[in-house]
Order: C-alpha cells, then sequence, then structure tokens
C-alpha cells in the first residue's frame, strides 16, 4: 500500500487570466473551498499517510497555507522549486531533497478523475510483479473528443505513444492522460538539473519508448474535471458537489469488522467477521462512502495508544487494498469518563451512544444522508445512528456481505 500522495501545483494557470493573477490555479475556490482541498480528501480515502504539495509560482502562498497541516487525515508538507522547472524539474528537485517515497502516487493539482485509487494501487502492484522493469503508470480516461488533449496509445497493456493534439482528432474518441500517475522514484531521479523539463513532453515518452509505462484506463463514463479553462472552472463550480456527494455506509469496528476479543489492538490479533472485507467491496462497488466509528476507551484505561489505534487501521486498510476494498475515513473516541489516563478522562460527545463521530463525518464531507446507514452490534451503535438521522441495522452475526447486500444494492 502507498504512503505517499504527490500534487503538482505549480502550473501558470494562464488560461484563466485574471483568476489566477495573484492565486494559483489548485487553490482557486470550488464550492466554497480551494479546489486542492477537494483532491486532498479524495486522495485521503485510500489509505495514504501524506501528501506532499510540489509548489511553483505563488509557492510562499501555498506553503504558508499547507505546509504542516493535517488535513483529512494526511499529514500535509510543502516543497517550492527555487525556479519555474516544469514538471519533471519539480520532481527532480523533490527527489534532490529526499522528498519522495521509493514509489508515489503522483497527480496534477488542477484536475479530478472519479476513480477507486485502490484498483489503480492494485493494478501497479500485479503489474509491477510482472514486470519489475516498470517505473510508471499512467491512469487513462476516454473522451468522445480528444482534440483538446492529445491521445495515448496503449497496448499489451503498455503504453506506446503519445500522440499531439490535432484539428483531424476533432470528434473523436480516444483516451488521454487523465493526470494520474503511479511513479517509481528512479524514474525521475535522473532528470538534469539545470534546466526545465516536462514530465508529460520529455519523461514519460523517453520510458515509453524504454517500455517501462503500463497504462489503466478508467471506467467507462468515468467523471472527469479540470479547472484549466474559464468554461471548465465554472462547470467544477457547478458540478463537483453534486459529484461527489453519495451515500454512506457507517460501521461499527469491533464486534462488526472484527472480532471482538475485548479491547482489541494488536495487529497480530486481526481477525475479519465472516465476508466483512466482501461487505466493505460491495458498499465501495455501489458508489457509498465507507466510514467506520469506534469507541475506542482501551486507550482512556491505559491498555493502548492512539498510535496502537492507528496501527490497527492500517492494518486493516492494507488487507482491504489487497481485495479491491477500502474505508474513506475511520473515527474513533479515545475518551471515556471512568478512564485511569488523565488526558483522556471525561465523557465526550464523540462517544457512542452519542452521535459526535457520525456528525462530525456529516460535517467533513458530502454525504446523501437520506440514502445512508448504520450497522453495529450494540444497542449504543442504533442510538448513535438514531440521534444522527441515520437508520440502524443490527449486526448479529453471521454473513456481513449478505446484511449489506440487503440494504445496499
Amino acid at each position: 500500500m502507498l504512503a505517499q500522495a504527490v500534487i503538482l501545483v505549480g502550473g501558470l494557470g494562464t488560461r484563466l487570466g485574471e483568476l489566477t493573477a495573484r492565486t494559483p490555479k489548485p487553490l482557486l475556490p470550488v464550492a466554497g473551498r480551494p479546489f486542492l482541498e477537494h483532491l486532498i480528501q479524495e486522495v485521503s480515502r485510500y489509505g495514504f499517510e501524506r501528501v506532499t504539495l510540489l509548489a511553483g509560482r505563488f509557492g510562499d502562498m501555498v506553503r504558508d497555507a499547507y505546509d504542516g497541516r493535517v488535513l483529512s487525515g494526511l499529514a500535509v508538507d510543502v516543497l517550492v522549486e527555487p525556479t519555474a522547472m516544469g514538471t519533471g524539474g519539480a520532481l527532480a528537485h523533490a527527489v534532490r531533497h529526499g522528498r519522495l517515497d521509493p514509489v508515489f502516487l503522483l497527480m496534477n493539482g488542477d484536475s479530478w478523475i472519479d476513480v477507486d485509487l485502490s484498483a489503480v494501487i492494485r493494478h501497479w502492484e500485479v503489474a509491477r510483479c510482472a514486470d519489475p522493469e516498470l517505473q510508471a503508470q499512467l491512469l487513462l480516461n476516454t473522451v468522445p473528443d480528444v482534440a483538446r488533449y492529445g491521445r495515448v496509445a496503449m497496448s499489451g497493456g503498455k503504453v506506446t505513444a503519445f500522440l499531439e493534439k490535432s484539428p483531424d482528432d476533432a470528434k473523436r474518441p480516444g483516451q488521454i492522460n487523465a493526470g494520474v500517475y503511479v511513479v517509481d522514484r528512479r524514474a525521475v531521479a535522473g532528470i538534469a538539473a539545470d534546466r526545465p523539463s516536462s514530465l508529460e513532453s520529455e519523461v514519460l515518452p523517453a520510458l515509453v519508448g524504454q517500455g517501462r509505462v503500463t497504462g489503466l484506463v478508467a471506467p467507462e463514463n468515468a467523471y472527469f474535471i479540470d479547472i484549466g479553462l474559464p468554461e471548465t472552472y465554472r462547470q467544477a463550480g457547478e458540478e463537483l458537489m453534486r459529484r461527489r456527494t453519495r451515500p454512506a455506509l457507517f460501521l461499527d469496528r469491533d464486534g462488526t469488522l472484527n472480532v471482538d476479543r475485548g479491547y482489541t489492538h494488536r495487529v497480530a490479533g486481526l481477525v475479519w467477521q465472516p465476508e466483512a472485507q466482501a461487505a466493505i467491496r460491495h458498499a465501495n462497488a455501489a458508489g457509498y462512502y465507507v466510514f467506520v466509528v469506534t469507541n475506542q476507551a482501551g486507550v482512556a484505561r491505559g491498555y493502548y495508544t492512539e498510535a496502537d489505534v492507528v496501527a490497527f487501521h492500517r492494518a486493516m486498510q492494507a488487507a482491504l487494498v489487497d481485495v479491491g476494498a477500502h474505508v474513506d475515513a475511520w473515527e474513533w473516541c479515545p475518551h471515556h469518563a471512568d478512564g485511569t489516563v488523565k488526558a483522556y478522562r471525561r465523557a465526550c460527545r464523540r462517544r457512542k451512544p452519542q452521535p459526535g463521530m457520525i456528525d462530525d463525518l456529516l460535517s467533513a464531507w458530502p454525504v446523501d444522508t437520506g440514502r445512508s446507514l448504520m450497522i453495529g452490534d450494540s444497542d449504543d451503535d442504533m442510538r448513535a445512528a438514531k440521534a444522527a438521522g441515520l437508520v440502524g441495522i443490527r449486526y448479529v452475526g453471521g454473513s456481513l456481505l449478505e446484511l449489506v447486500r440487503r440494504h445496499i444494492q
């Protein structure tokens, strides 16, 4: 499972005119907040631990706004290039400063495609296992008119060519670069440091010529938006939140997803309930957010730490990614009024049966509440669901997949 996502936020945005005269394009407001924050929240759904922003023009603005923050559970760091070095140069600069993992997800900061990134990561892992010489993967999107973008050709699972924009392609369907990559750090480590470089027109074509780039085609009709033109920026403002809004499945953890052994916290003790992973995969495929909300009073009682909770959740997420599933967000309450650890000894609005964890998720994410539901194995779960205005479904053992299928088609 990849830990780092890298977002390119250094583009000039010249086609947007006055809109980007004093603001970097990814920081332009869309639906009430910077477009970049929509991207970061989308990335957070797939088990990443941190996101690195590679900034250029207005880099100080990006750094002041985001460096050192935690957004949607992701630690954010910002690296500003000293001069405009292009997309390839920005990555080379990051390599020289030791800021890139051996393999990382890479995204453009001015576009979004609605795809399951766990499937993107899984495709890379399988392809890399079959061909260890691979150094990059492109996500491709099929569009009805490639004239604006240029086409990407693929054969036998590998990218074979980048074809320039052409008037002859008007109204011609084809596959385009969707701006989402998996990159091996070696692919950019050799980029020259003394001149600007383009990932798209120099680095990737060279790797394609060596047969080192695999491709994955996004599902048909995947929603794609970029904010690079005035008309597409306006379109994003009208459409993005509607496209991101979806129902949610809220799940209790111990006793519902995994066997509850009493203050369960050791990764070695993780045992899934019957078909729990498949149940989450089913909800993912049906277009639902999947959120886990769990009381963890063992922290307040001194049995384990919040770091243990995080490690347990990361192990669960890694196991889910292995089967093509994911949890979008994890919430836990470490407090208890009778706790022995002073820092955690208090009544808390987030502890079930109070609905605080659910309410916080509903505030942070674009959720269609009317179609959402909560599944748990206790009275507290049902009371929390009711208090949050959700349908509560009691899990009493057996296949969690069968239960989910009865309520999510």
